[in-house]
């Protein structure tokens, strides 16, 4: 069998240790050169050439069972985990191992109540031994079990193992019903940890959600009876009845289909719009906060909202690869390129648990033989160090130190996604925290990427300030450019046209005859009879008289990074017509947010000469502008950002300035305008083609960074005061066991948080 990748789906995770277990148990295969487990997304994938069929009995042979079908493992795992403790008992309920965990905490109540809590001191010692004992049995069934399959599958002494250990030694010791109670408390915080987590899942679920399963498709009448014989017409597509309208499934469409949207429908393709004006949301997919407007020729995506107008799209991809679904992967697989933090916890608990369990042997053995100290409980209420070294194994459990940060990751990725923010792994998150500068790419990411008339001036103007607010004297320049621009196809002739068009004066004067580009100088044509020129300054200086005063003003607008376009008619000088790229609405807003972020160092990096750099790095309001730059300078540039500041993101489109992306520690793209090849290249991509949500993103990995070092100094901080405790002697098993459940919890609950982190600003 050829050596390939391979994907499961597992279900009956509860723990973080669970996917540790099998991803180590799958690894030692034979055939199986690599294999990892994405815990948060419940995803084993294994490269090698083991049969399939082993890969899932090995699983199943640790205890745990493989999802079919290939959608996320949220779809196959449990039902969505609903809230309250009727929503945990549903959970509990729903698979096997959680509902023993379930019947043994209704076991232990008799334990609790009489024998710990003295609520009934005269209570019959066989009712306590005998449900605390079925507790235990209830509750503890499958922690031993799993204890066992992976101590002989994988050679290893897991979390269950010490739990195990520390049960049956508190009952060797006659502590029955702290034994049942250590029991019940680990199986339930598993389960609980589980349910948690599955809270975590429902954020791939609802962009899951997103897109929607059915498409209206537009299919020609095929083999018309009606017509059939009209105008020679003898079967196929009938050239004389409209398409009709067909609600299928969207996997069975194709590129080339054509669908219809209705007002107010979500888009289930991604597509162009071919017939139809319309404004879509595209909040959904994007973040951005206003509708954007569509016409023919525009990409929608799909799970987009489609606003008053009906849409006929032409379908760009499969349902497999539309935006929403390359999301959803990236998001899963984002989960699985583990940040430094919990590579490092990771590798902690491998040898942590072993350690422990020598450790224990050692608190229990050394201090009898050594110092003559008790070895069992010497009286009640007296603690012998066996005891202790059993408590020692339970507050040693590192599941909350496991699970602190992948679920702070989890979160934090799952809620930039869904607002517009692709990260592609807990490093870059973690980079990004840590960002001390930031270097923009200027055409197309602070700018719009494209020309745009910013002045008009004709000879007689009456001091217009703006393009869309022009006089009649500069509308009628306008006009008259107009003429000319729409019968040429340069980038220049398309921004005066649009500019036209806005303003309403397109319609003016008939598109001009005879127009000839004139190469490196402009253009001319005949307009009603007269000839009309538009081009550069140079060339009117020798071909057309205009005032000195006039090329004073014009040569200013070239200092600042415009474009002049003048016209003569009959070679009379009329006026001049700037084109310029502009500002983007969002990068001066932006830039501030990163500022007050603390993010001083802003740098934008252009291939641009110095004027036109310094006039957009003054509008925008970055700290600094090199110009001039070439594609390998650009890296440079970044270099030498990296020496000063450690960590440095680049922004840009993810295609051109994909070596500056390569190089800083963080590459961010611009997803609009070539979205798939935005999210293959870098390592952050924003799917809004503006850099509004970039601060958003910033303070996010930000409070992740902060939610993982709590959580982290959390876990080990009372584990150690509990370390204290129990060597003390003032301790219990069944406290020790409620401290790490507690912990567990706690770092959970603080994780996902970031699940619901907004903005401020």
């Amino acid at each position: 069998m050829a050596e390939e990748t391979q994907t499961f789906q597992i279900t009956g995770m509860d723990c973080a240790d669970c996917a540790r277990a099998i991803e180590r148990g799958v690894a030692r295969m034979d055939g199986v050169q690599s294999c990892s487990l994405n815990y948060t997304a419940a995803k084993l994938q294994v490269q090698g050439d083991a049969a399939r069929e082993a890969i899932v009995a090995r699983v199943r042979e640790l205890g745990y069972d493989v999802g079919g079908g290939a959608a996320p493992a949220a779809a196959v795992e449990t039902p969505p985990a609903t809230g309250g403790p009727f929503g945990f008992i549903r959970f509990l309920l729903a698979r096997r191992n959680t509902a023993l965990a379930l019947a043994g905490a209704l076991l232990i109540l008799p334990g609790l109540l009489f024998d710990e809590l003295r609520l009934w001191p005269g209570a019959p010692a066989w009712l306590v031994i005998s449900t605390s004992l079925a507790a235990l049995a209830a509750a503890g069934y499958p922690v031993a079990r799993s204890a066992w399959r992976a101590l002989r599958v994988n050679r290893e002494v897991s979390i269950n193992a010490l739990m195990t250990v520390a049960a049956i030694g508190a009952v060797l010791i006659g502590a029955t019903t702290e034994a049942g109670l250590v029991m019940v408390l680990f199986a339930v915080g598993e389960a609980l940890e589980g349910y948690t987590m599955e809270h975590s899942r429902d954020a791939i679920r609802s962009l899951m959600q997103v897109a929607p399963r059915e498409a209206t498709m537009l299919q020609p009448c095929l083999d018309c009876r009606e017509h059939l014989g009209k105008d020679g017409y003898t079967g196929g597509p009938c050239p004389f009845c409209a398409p009709e309208e067909h609600r299928v499934n969207v996997d069975t469409l194709r590129p080339g289909d054509a669908i219809v949207v209705k007002p107010g429908e979500r888009i289930a393709m991604d597509g162009r719009v071919t017939v139809g004006v319309s404004s879509v949301n595209q909040a959904p997919v994007t973040g951005e906060s206003t509708p954007v407007a569509k016409q023919a020729g525009d990409t929608v995506y799909a799970g987009s909202i489609n606003g008053e107008g009906v849409l006929e799209v032409t379908v760009l991809s499969l349902a497999a690869d539309n935006t929403v679904s390359r999301i959803i992967r990236m998001v899963e697989e984002a989960q699985e390129k583990r940040a430094p933090a919990q590579r490092f916890v990771d590798q902690f608990a491998r040898y942590y648990t072993p350690a422990v369990v020598v450790i224990a042997a050692l608190v229990a053995v050394v201090p009898p033989l050594v110092l003559g100290a008790p070895f069992l409980n010497p009286a009640p209420g007296e603690q012998g160090w066996l005891y202790r070294a059993l408590e020692l194994l339970v507050v040693a459990c590192p599941c909350a130190l496991v699970i602190s940060t992948p679920v702070s990751i989890v979160s934090a990725i799952s809620n930039a996604a869904r607002r517009g923010v692709l990260i592609k792994g807990g490093a870059y998150l973690e980079a990004l925290g840590r960002v001390k500068a930031i270097a923009f790419d200027k055409t197309g990411t602070l700018t719009e990427g494209r020309p745009n008339v910013v002045r008009l001036r004709a000879v007689d103007c009456l001091s217009c300030e703006r393009p869309d607010d022009a006089c009649t004297n500069c509308g009628d320049l306008l006009a008259l450019a107009t003429a000319i621009e729409r019968r040429s196809e340069h980038p220049l002739a398309r921004a005066v046209v649009d500019t036209a068009e806005r303003n309403g004066v397109s319609d003016k004067y008939p598109a001009a005859d005879g127009v000839k580009a004139l190469a490196g100088r402009g253009v001319s044509g005949s307009v009603n009879g007269h000839a009309v020129s538009i081009g550069s300054h140079a060339w009117f200086d020798s071909t057309v008289p205009h005032d000195e005063t006039y090329c004073k003003e014009i040569d200013g607008t070239s200092a600042q990074g415009q474009t002049p376009l003048l016209v003569s008619v009959d070679r009379q000088y009329r006026g001049y017509i700037t084109v310029a790229d502009t500002v983007r609405e969002t990068s001066r807003d932006a830039v501030a947010a990163l500022k007050e972020a603390g993010v001083q160092t802003l740098v934008m990096l252009t291939g641009d000469n110095a004027a036109a750099a310094r006039n957009i790095g003054g509008q925008v309001g970055v700290t600094d502008v090199q110009a001039n730059l070439l594609p390998a300078q650009k890296v440079d540039a970044v270099r030498d950002l990296l020496k000063q500041y450690g960590t440095v993101a680049m922004v840009g489109d993810g295609i051109n300035d994909a070596p500056a992306l390569a190089t800083a520690s963080v590459g961010i793209a611009m997803g609009a305008g070539g979205t798939a090849q935005a999210m293959e290249t870098a390592d952050v991509v924003l799917m809004a083609d503006d850099l509004a949500r970039l601060p958003f993103a910033i303070r996010l990995s930000r409070a992740a960074l902060a939610a993982i070092k709590t959580n982290i100094a959390l876990s080990i901080g009372v584990k150690l005061v509990f370390l204290a405790i129990v060597l003390l002697g003032l301790g219990t098993l069944w406290m020790a066991v409620l401290a790490d459940v507690g912990v567990s919890l706690v770092v959970t609950l603080n994780g996902m948080r970031l699940l619901g982190y907004q903005d401020r600003t």
